[in-house]
């Protein structure tokens, strides 16, 4: 496109469009070492691991599970990927936020299935804390027609509807079972040290909400003709100042009552169900709340660099049963069975919503080039001189 008739926003919005979607550069040889690896995991955990643990081949346990449970574990799962798509849509397209943050977006239910499918693949299969999906979805909402600072803004206030949910299980779970108010016992180390973490993060988050909501703009009052500390110190304040604007969005959504924020426990709550689901199909299932507390600490695996916690996940959950006092075969079956419904169900659907997205965005790219052209080649009006007098 010629941009020599272009203002100099125009070239903005038109340098913004040619970015392109982001990739993991992996050689061959990393593709290798990738399929080894995950072949060994695989492997240790469903042949090796139940050998040591006395059930035998767990592939052949694994066929002679209660089908009907399995079958509900898969609509259970479902639904969980459901909700997520559901809070998306809330934090990302809802009707809550106030007209003047409403940006013209081209998301609707379908675009919002592609960027969170596409999204969940990338932090599954690849080792980065999650940061791969939050990437590839940032980047979709702003070719969407997003500004950076609503995208960042909402990211935030996303996770942290997401991650309550998770920091109130530990708090309200873990001084539950602490004081036998919830049945399952557990020692302090699994119950109210959690507990105590979560503390901790809610606090975190309630300090981040106080800041004020003018921190930028003080700063760079502040700064105005100082040095280059303190413009410096002032550029720094923009983290902060996004992540208050992130927190206090998602206590807007709360107390809005958006009905998609609900999204956020059916994510985590029919996923955890799933687990439950695996304990009938391969025996009698724990209390529940203690399945409830050993799956949230099994997910701290997804902190370990490794492709969607592949393995710290699984030995997370069966160390946390083991310590429960429940029996270790069910738990590794139960664990095991979950897994290959929550970890590889969606990871078809999400290569193919990935790639379904690039055409996507794609065509919101030539829709908005389109514009951008349009507005290039109008008839400018020109201000009319007035007569002298």
């Amino acid at each position: 496109m010629d941009t020599s008739a272009m203002s100099e926003e125009e070239r903005r919005e038109e340098a913004e469009l040619s970015e392109e979607m982001p990739r993991v550069l992996l050689t061959r040889r990393q593709i290798f070492a990738f399929g080894v690896f995950v072949a060994l995991v695989v492997g240790f955990l469903y042949y090796v691991l139940p050998q040591l643990a006395g059930v035998g081949n767990t592939v052949h346990h694994l066929e002679g599970g209660d089908k009907w449970w399995i079958g509900v574990g898969v609509v259970l799962e479902t639904l969980s990927f459901a909700g997520y798509v559901v809070l998306f849509r809330a934090v990302f397209v809802g009707n809550a936020h106030p007209p003047a943050a409403q940006p013209a977006t081209h998301i609707g239910w379908r675009e919002s299935y592609e960027i969170t499918m596409a999204g969940l693949v990338a932090t599954r299969l690849f080792a980065a804390a999650g940061a791969g999906g939050v990437a590839l979805t940032a980047w979709a909402l702003r070719r969407s027609g997003m500004s950076p600072r609503v995208v960042a803004t909402r990211m935030v206030a996303f996770m942290v509807l997401l991650y309550v949910v998770y920091a109130g299980s530990l708090l309200l779970d873990g001084v539950g079972l602490a004081v036998g108010v919830f049945p399952g016992g557990g020692s302090f180390a699994i119950t109210l040290v959690p507990a105590i973490v979560a503390v901790i993060l809610f606090a975190v988050a309630g300090a981040v909400a106080l800041l004020p909501g003018d921190l930028e703009r003080r700063l760079d009052k502040w700064a105005a003709g100082a040095g280059r500390f303190s413009h410096g110190v002032a550029r720094s304040a923009a983290v902060p100042a996004l992540a208050a604007s992130g927190v206090r969005g998602a206590i807007e959504l709360v107390r809005s009552r958006d009905v998609g924020v609900l999204g956020a426990p059916a994510w985590w709550g029919f996923d955890i169900a799933v687990l439950w689901g695996m304990f009938h199909a391969f025996g009698s299932a724990p209390p529940f709340t203690v399945i409830w507390m050993a799956y949230f600490i099994g997910m701290l695996g997804n902190l370990l660099p490794l492709p969607g916690g592949l393995g710290g996940v699984e030995g997370g959950m069966i160390g946390a049963f083991a310590a429960f006092g429940v029996n270790f075969n069910l738990a590794v079956l139960a664990v095991l069975a979950y897994r290959a419904i929550s970890f590889w169900l969606p990871t078809l659907p999400g290569l193919v919503a990935y790639f379904q997205l690039r055409k996507t965005v794609a065509r919101w790219r030539e829709e908005q080039r389109g514009a951008i052209l349009y507005k290039v080649k109008r008839p400018r009006t020109l201000p009319v001189p007035q007569e002298r007098t």
